[in-house]
């Protein structure tokens, strides 16, 4: 069974990225990379569903025996905002509710959101949301009470706020995590 064009193509692109972003992923290899993803179509599909979504998904590690991938693009994925963060959040709104929320739209992607480690650890690769902002995975206590967090990088440094889980901008969207 050969790799379908469309998945060629996308390929392509994220070895495009693995090239051009060297220092995201020191001693790794694409063709290992690559056979893992041609090894693995539902993960394969994941990032096709990232990268459609505005992520563009990059290596930025490789552990326990699996690459990593996170969303890498310069801002909050633009295909991926007006969502609020659950879909608790989501029943409880009475007025203007959005059309989705973060952690299902993850799950749907076969993603899960960054963490405040991982998001911390993307921002030493760069520099990530300086106008826009993501969701985080936030922890169960902060979420029982009706918070959510999110993230972003403004005055050169990386921000952890709060807001109602129900709350959703144009500007706050997620940003993802896969390991294959």
């Amino acid at each position: 069974m050969g790799t379908s064009h469309q998945d060629q193509k996308l390929l392509e692109g994220l070895n495009n990225r693995f090239e051009e972003n060297t220092s995201r992923h020191p001693g790794l290899s694409w063709v290992d990379v690559q056979s893992r993803l041609e090894a693995d179509p539902v993960k394969l599909w994941s990032l096709s569903e990232m990268e459609r979504t505005g992520g563009e998904p990059d290596v930025v590690a490789f552990d326990t025996g699996e690459y990593v991938f996170f969303d890498c693009s310069a801002e909050s994925p633009a295909g991926r905002r007006n969502a609020c963060y659950d879909r608790a959040a989501l029943d409880a709104r009475k007025q203007f509710k959005p059309t989705a929320n973060a952690v299902e739209w993850a799950a749907d992607m076969g993603i899960e959101l960054l963490n405040e480690e991982q998001y911390r650890y993307l921002q030493t690769l760069g520099s990530f949301d300086t106008k826009t902002s993501s969701w985080v995975a936030t922890p169960g206590p902060i979420r029982k009470l009706g918070g959510a967090l999110f993230m972003d990088r403004r005055y050169n440094h990386v921000f952890v706020y709060h807001n109602g889980a129900d709350s959703y901008y144009g500007a706050r969207g997620f940003r993802g995590v896969l390991r294959v």
